[in-house]
């Protein structure tokens, strides 16, 4: 059987999905490495985070060597769209994989994505809002599987937001509000772009935020991705969540049983992004779903 293996170099985490070609998970992997740290101010990959992203590269090449893997997909988004310098990231990371990074566009991020995330979905609850929620971008799609009517890609996620914003710890609330007001403005272009967004019957949230969300108001100790994947996330409980870590200083916000410690202090950026969404659209729940761009990018290899 041939094994199918991809990796997708985000702002805040870099993560591995190694498969069969009957679509069969073998291994799915995520480490934060930051390889967006700084690149909102500055234009540039820190030679830190490229340092970081590419040792797990390294760990991630043992494991595609250990697995046999026939054909691999390696993808950079959000940050190395936005870095001047991602040519030294990408000899690095080639270096490392064997493979050269393909430099994703935010609308083929967000087809992407929103082709993972939906393959499992029926059609029949669509349309969906699917939201990709990144540390650099969001990427919107909406429609009704297998393509969407309408893509957005909008320059705001976990960790832009955080070190634009969100410079007080615990957050002041005038940050908070100023967080909400700039995420807000991009909603209206998503209105503006995809006016068909009005019609959604289901918003399906993806990525770390949003897992990490749903674990928090679970409460668990340890990840379980078999009780994260499609557990309905109330309006209600999002709010909570978001009230819970945005009044809380980081020290504290780490004992929260669900919550990474290395995304301690993006969370509540990526947050203040999901709770907009509901209240700029109406929606009372979000479907949080584990499937997403890694899943579309393995469809596109078999």
């Amino acid at each position: 059987m041939t094994t199918l293996a991809v990796i997708d170099c985000g702002t805040n985490s870099t993560r591995l999905l190694v498969a069969g070609e009957d679509g069969r998970t073998l291994e799915r992997l995520m480490r934060i490495t930051r390889l967006g740290q700084g690149v909102d101010a500055t234009g540039r990959l820190h030679p830190d985070a490229i340092a970081r992203t590419v040792a797990i590269l390294e760990e991630y090449a043992k494991v595609l060597e250990g697995h046999g893997v026939d054909r691999v997909r390696m993808t950079a988004t959000s940050a190395a769209r936005d870095a001047s310098n991602r040519d030294d990231f990408f000899a690095a990371a080639t270096a490392a994989v064997g493979v050269t990074p393909e430099l994703l566009g935010g609308e083929e991020e967000a087809r992407l994505s929103f082709l993972g995330a939906t393959a499992e979905l029926d059609p029949a609850g669509g349309p969906f809002l699917v939201a990709d929620i990144g540390g650099g971008s969001t990427e919107f799609a909406v429609g009704t599987p297998p393509e969407p009517d309408g893509v957005l890609s909008a320059d705001i996620g976990c960790v832009r937001i955080t070190e634009k914003f969100l410079h007080a710890d615990p957050p002041a609330p005038e940050e908070l509000s100023q967080a909400f007001d700039v995420v807000r403005g991009h909603l209206d272009d998503v209105l503006r772009v995809i006016p068909s967004v009005a019609d959604v019957r289901r918003f399906v949230g993806l990525a770390g935020t949003v897992t990490t969300m749903a674990a928090v108001e679970l409460g668990l100790p340890v990840y379980d991705r078999d009780r994260i994947h499609h557990f309905v996330l109330t309006r209600a409980a999002a709010e909570d969540v978001f009230r819970t870590l945005a009044t809380e200083s980081r020290r504290q916000r780490i004992h929260n049983p669900g919550l990474e410690e290395a995304r301690a202090d993006v969370i509540v950026g990526g947050a203040i992004i999901v709770c907009a969404i509901m209240r700029y659209f109406d929606l009372h729940e979000c479907l949080v779903s584990e499937s997403d761009i890694l899943d579309g990018l393995v469809l596109s290899l078999r």
